[in-house]
């Protein structure tokens, strides 16, 4: 099949726009800037534009505030924790009641035991509030030197961890059941939370401690 013969392309004719350089002379008449210059609009602008920027500085700084006052104070932050750490001494205190119970064959009182629970986290709130260590800046002693601070706390939980451990040793192998249902509950708690409160060596010291004064005794662990 023969293929059809393409038309010539026809040369471009003049073009209906005239060709010319542009017009590098200046306006005849007032631009826009001119204009803006005149009525001083720039001035007006960068003004309107600080006044906007604060007011949106004061009410960032009105939420700042807003912020600030929804924080607690140092005060009731640290009741709060006291309380979180005391209501987990609080059910250890209550297991151990129902084990000492059960251990000597007693019909548990539930009712007694949560009363007797609730005195335990109570004197708990108290003693872990003035002495337990929320931050550096709190100090046991007021009058002391801050470097003295953490020495003194230890040296208070060294000696509550030993004598706690050493009455629950003795009550444990000396006492009846009726003491010994009263008094292992809160000396148990209380030894393990002056362990806690210890520096490592520190508490591992007074485990050892402990143990020599069981051993001299010639006491019993069970």
């Amino acid at each position: 099949m023969p293929k059809p013969r393409k038309q010539p392309v026809a040369e471009p004719a003049e073009p209906a726009i005239p060709l010319r350089h542009p017009d590098r002379s200046g306006p005849s008449h007032k631009t826009l800037l001119d204009i803006a210059s005149q009525h001083d609009l720039f001035r007006q602008a960068a003004k309107r534009e600080n006044e906007l920027a604060r007011q949106r500085g004061t009410a960032a700084a009105e939420d700042d505030d807003s912020d600030d006052s929804a924080v607690l104070s140092p005060r009731a932050q640290h009741i709060l924790e006291a309380a979180l750490w005391t209501g987990t001494i609080a059910m250890l205190h209550f297991t151990f009641d129902v084990l000492v119970q059960h251990q000597y064959g007693r019909e548990i009182d539930w009712p007694s035991v949560v009363v007797r629970m609730g005195r335990a986290w109570g004197v708990f709130l108290f003693l872990f509030y003035s002495l337990h260590p929320f931050d550096p800046q709190t100090p046991l002693l007021p009058l002391l030197p801050p470097h003295l601070q953490h020495p003194l706390r230890q040296a208070v939980f060294f000696a509550a961890s030993v004598l706690a451990g050493c009455h629950l040793i003795h009550t444990t192998n000396t006492s009846g059941h009726l003491a010994m249902m009263k008094k292992a509950p809160p000396l148990g708690c209380l030894w393990l939370w002056a362990v806690v409160e210890l520096d490592l060596l520190v508490a591992c010291a007074s485990l050892v401690v402990v143990g020599v004064f069981m051993k001299m005794g010639g006491y019993d662990l069970f």
